[in-house]
């Protein structure tokens, strides 16, 4: 009888703690901490979700949490990004992704323009929302980096929350400052010469650098070449501002698009353009800062990897080409 005893007393006790364990994680002591994005994709199962809210901080399991699914029955969640508190209890996440999405996500990569980051910005918030996010940017000026009356190249990369409370001028207002701080933080200034450029110059370079080398590998030698050619005062010649001029991103360049009359062309025009012409990784930051020393002046994709190829003499650069050539390129 006593061993009966035991057994019972040992099975009562451990339903009682695994009671207490469920009732823990669906109050969780100390209630919502801090308000942290979930996101959900399209096809997500539950075990995913479970996981999502786990490795998040919002739910400390996601067992317990599957198992108060099936209890309470009927959870449906829509794909979309959701600002949940850490340590939510289970009642209080069911509220917020049984319902729509309750914000939004952009993510600004290196490479993006303020046309492209705008388009982004509608396809979450909506046109209007977007609009006023251009009047917003139309609005100011490059200071303190420069004068120009251009954001392009000043935005931050990184991932922006736009909550109901989000207005376009704030949403810019955090991009611009993560600029700030992404240029401090790569050891670049207001002020300063860097290789005889300008702050600004710099950023400009920067960005050029980013579309040109497009790969991190490739980026010091390409900022290399724009340096040597800038110490030449020649053409820059580079692809990627003529097609910023036509609002394209990427292909070909024809001899028709090398014509064209505009202050982006560095076919036609010495020097920079006079904005930047996208957003700028710490990759391409660093390669202008910091770029490597080399008589390089021209150079040319030669795989389909996107493998740059550098030459310091123009036959060397017709060698490289017909490399490409070769290779399908």
């Amino acid at each position: 009888m006593r061993s009966v005893r035991r057994i019972i007393i040992g099975v009562a006790g451990g339903v009682a703690i695994g009671v207490l364990w469920f009732v823990l994680q669906l109050f969780p002591v100390g209630g919502s901490g801090k308000l942290v994005i979930v996101t959900v994709h399209p096809g997500d199962s539950l075990a995913t979700i479970a996981s999502e809210l786990h490795s998040s901080g919002v739910i400390a399991s996601p067992l317990a949490f599957r198992v108060d699914a099936i209890i309470e029955g009927g959870l449906i969640v829509q794909p979309g990004s959701y600002q949940i508190g850490e340590g939510s209890s289970f009642s209080h996440i069911r509220s917020i992704i049984g319902q729509a999405p309750n914000v939004s996500v952009v993510n600004v990569t290196p490479g993006l323009t303020i046309r492209e980051i705008a388009v982004d910005i509608a396809g979450v918030a909506g046109n209007h929302f977007a609009s006023q996010f251009l009047q917003a940017v139309g609005s100011q000026t490059a200071a303190p980096w420069g004068s120009a009356n251009s954001l392009e190249g000043l935005i931050g990369a990184g991932q922006y929350i736009i909550t109901p409370q989000t207005t376009p001028s704030s949403l810019l207002t955090r991009m611009r400052n993560r600029f700030d701080d992404f240029a401090v933080k790569n050891g670049l200034y207001s002020t300063g010469d860097y290789h005889g450029l300008t702050p600004y110059q710099l950023i400009t370079a920067a960005s050029i650098v980013e579309k040109e080398g497009y790969y991190p590998s490739n980026m010091p030698k390409v900022a290399r070449v724009i340096l040597n050619r800038l110490a030449r005062h020649g053409l820059l010649q580079m692809d990627a501002t003529v097609l910023y001029a036509l609002g394209l991103d990427g292909g070909k360049v024809t001899p028709s698009m090398l014509r064209t009359a505009t202050p982006y062309n560095t076919y036609l025009h010495v020097g920079l353009t006079p904005t930047p012409i996208c957003v700028v990784s710490s990759y391409a930051m660093q390669a202008m800062l910091h770029p490597p020393m080399g008589s390089w002046l021209y150079f040319v994709v030669i795989d389909k990897a996107g493998d740059e190829a550098f030459s310091s003499t123009f036959a060397g650069q017709l060698a490289n080409e017909r490399l490409a050539q070769e290779r399908g390129l």
